[in-house]
C-alpha cells in the first residue's frame, strides 16, 4: 500500500456517492440548485486523484502491480457508474451509450487478459488516454449544462439534446478507439488465437 494506491481506491470508494446524490438529492435534502456544484465537486475530486495517483506513482517510483491493474478499472467504474446515472433523473441518456462505454472496457479487458496467460503483454494505447479524457470531459459539460437548467435558464429539451450530442461524441472516439487497439495489436492477437501446442 502506497500513496498513489490510496488516490486510486480512494477514486473507487468516492464513485457511488455521485449517484447517490443525484438520484436520491430530494431525500437527502440537497437544493436542486446546488446539486449541480455538488455532483461537480465529487467529478473533479475523482480526476484530480486520477491524475495524482500516476503522478506520484511515477515520481516516488510507487508503480506497482496492483496499481497497474486498479487504475483502469478505477477510470472504468467511475466513467460508466456515471453514465448510466445519467440515464436516470432529468438527463435521460440512452442506455445505448452506457452499452458502447462498458462492452468496449470488457473487451479490451478480455483481450489484455488472454493475452497474459499466452505472455503475451498488450501495451495500452494513446488512444484509450484521448478516449478517457472525452469521457470525462462529456460528464464535465453535462453537470456544467446542469446549472443553467436548475436555474430556469435553459429548457429541458435543450438539456437532454446538449447532452446526448456531447456523449455521442464520447461513444463515437470510444469506438475508434477500440478499433485502433485491436488493429494496433492485430499480430499478438493473431498469435494469442493460434492453438498452444502440447
Amino acid at each position: 500500500m502506497n500513496l498513489a494506491l490510496i488516490f486510486t481506491i480512494l477514486r473507487i470508494i468516492v464513485t457511488p456517492l455521485f449517484p447517490l446524490f443525484y438520484i436520491e438529492y430530494e431525500s437527502l435534502g440537497i437544493p436542486l440548485m446546488s446539486l449541480p456544484y455538488l455532483l461537480l465537486s465529487l467529478l473533479i475530486l475523482c480526476e484530480c486523484s486520477d491524475l495524482f495517483d500516476g503522478f506520484l506513482a511515477r515520481r516516488w517510483n510507487q508503480v506497482t502491480d496492483l496499481g497497474k491493474i486498479l487504475d483502469p478499472v478505477a477510470d472504468s467504474i467511475m466513467h460508466i457508474s456515471l453514465f448510466l446515472t445519467f440515464t436516470q433523473g432529468m438527463v435521460q441518456l440512452s442506455l445505448w451509450y452506457v452499452f458502447i462505454f462498458l462492452y468496449r472496457d470488457m473487451l479490451i479487458s478480455t483481450l489484455r487478459t488472454v493475452c497474459a496467460l499466452r505472455g503475451i503483454a498488450l501495451a495500452a494505447r494513446f488512444s484509450g488516454k484521448i478516449k478517457t479524457v472525452i469521457q470525462a470531459v462529456s460528464c464535465c459539460l453535462i453537470l456544467c449544462l446542469m446549472i443553467p437548467y436548475t436555474m430556469g435558464w435553459m429548457s429541458l429539451a435543450l438539456f437532454q439534446s446538449l447532452s446526448q450530442f456531447f456523449v455521442s461524441i464520447a461513444a463515437g472516439y470510444t469506438i475508434l478507439s477500440v478499433i485502433d487497439y485491436v488493429y494496433a495489436n492485430r499480430l499478438y492477437i493473431r498469435k494469442m488465437l493460434e492453438p498452444v501446442s502440447s
